[in-house]
């Protein structure tokens, strides 16, 4: 009879409460305890664990890698899934070896080549993966001229971080100037050239942005489960064109993703987005971590967080073909229980920030953005 699993998550999206669900209800019947921590006393990850802890706020890569040494040995993990300081923690994969955790997580190599976006680009380009041009900006000089090459081409300019995940700080160019037009409806991700180039002239701060033409749909997320030997177990791509989701298995979409899965070690769980650039996809972003909405795959008849946890275990899984491909579907927000006691009153009463789960006795929420499985 096999033993529980012991799995925790480290400051983690708010979807990732379903990732959990996914993994007590995994088709080994194993038995499972999730512990989680987080930064926000009100995450809903913290309330869907069965054990919980606050994290500390400020520690610096290496202290945190200490305090999730600490964990580990503390709690007795025996997978550890890691989104914060994703890079120093791979780096002392040994060390958690040594207590008996497995990383559920690329080596340091591969994060290393997918946390600056133009060194993905490059690297990825050079193995015969398309992707769209780029210029990386750090003055309002280069911006404009990056802004007006793009333009003489017929693109529509945009830019983000050259390190960062998600949307976060995705601006899409216009030369429209500032009006009431821009304060009408909901926000948009719209922005002026010449406000960014007057902010730029007016900040110390230095920026380090892609500049890029703006891609087209259907986005394309293939989701990816590789072994620690490079080989790839699972890839199912999740459209997204507008509000209307669904799947893919088309090839123009999987073949792109496999060689980058493969080639560069991506183990585990990786996530690989595309977007057009005229007829032809184009690589948009790689995620080295377990996707927001990995578990909408459910809708294709697998369960990858558990797949994955079983390949951290070193159980081979062998190769993963969804049964079906499920219809086309959109993501409403849901309610989600919260902790009943805010953490950090608790915390300022108690020696140990420990927050045992336990069921909320009030009708507390939280609009997790998902769709219920």
């Amino acid at each position: 009879m096999h033993s529980r699993v012991r799995v925790w998550l480290n400051r983690t999206y708010a979807e990732n409460v379903f990732f959990m669900d996914q993994l007590r209800r995994n088709p080994s019947d194993r038995a499972v305890e999730i512990h989680a921590t987080h930064g926000d006393p009100d995450s809903p990850v913290l309330a869907a664990a069965d054990t919980a802890e606050l994290e500390p706020e400020g520690l610096s890569p290496a202290a945190y890698v200490e305090f999730a040494l600490d964990q580990c040995q503390k709690r007795g993990i025996d997978v550890f899934v890691p989104r914060l300081h994703q890079a120093a923690i791979v780096a002392h994969r040994a060390d958690f070896a040594a207590l008996g955790t497995a990383l559920l997580a690329p080596p340091p190599e591969a994060v290393a080549v997918f946390h600056d976006k133009v060194i993905a680009y490059e690297a990825v380009q050079a193995v015969g993966v398309p992707v769209p041009p780029w210029w990386r900006v750090r003055t309002a000089d280069e911006l404009v001229a990056a802004v007006e090459e793009l333009e003489a081409d017929g693109h529509k300019a945009c830019f983000k971080p050259a390190s960062g995940a998600g949307g976060v700080g995705f601006r899409i160019i216009t030369r429209a100037p500032f009006s009431l037009a821009q304060l009408n409806g909901f926000p948009s991700p719209y922005v002026s050239l010449d406000m960014v180039v007057e902010a730029l002239a007016q900040s110390d701060e230095q920026v380090d942005w892609l500049v890029m033409p703006r891609l087209e749909q259907p986005e394309v997320s293939v989701d990816t489960l590789t072994g620690p030997d490079n080989r790839v177990r699972l890839a199912i791509g999740r459209t997204k064109n507008g509000r209307r989701r669904g799947f893919t298995q088309h090839e123009q979409w999987l073949e792109p993703a496999r060689l980058i899965a493969e080639g560069f070690g991506l183990h585990y769980l990786s996530n690989i987005q595309f977007r057009m650039l005229g007829d032809r996809p184009v690589l948009m972003d790689v995620n080295t971590r377990p996707a927001g909405g990995l578990h909408q795959l459910a809708l294709c008849g697998v369960n990858v967080p558990w797949a994955a946890v079983q390949l951290a275990l070193g159980e081979e899984t062998g190769a993963i073909e969804p049964p079906f491909l499920g219809q086309d579907y959109t993501v409403v927000s849901g309610p989600r229980q919260l902790r009943p006691v805010s953490v950090p009153h608790q915390r300022a009463e108690e020696v140990e920030p420990l927050l045992p789960s336990v069921p909320a006795p009030a009708p507390s929420v939280e609009a997790a953005q998902a769709l219920p499985l």
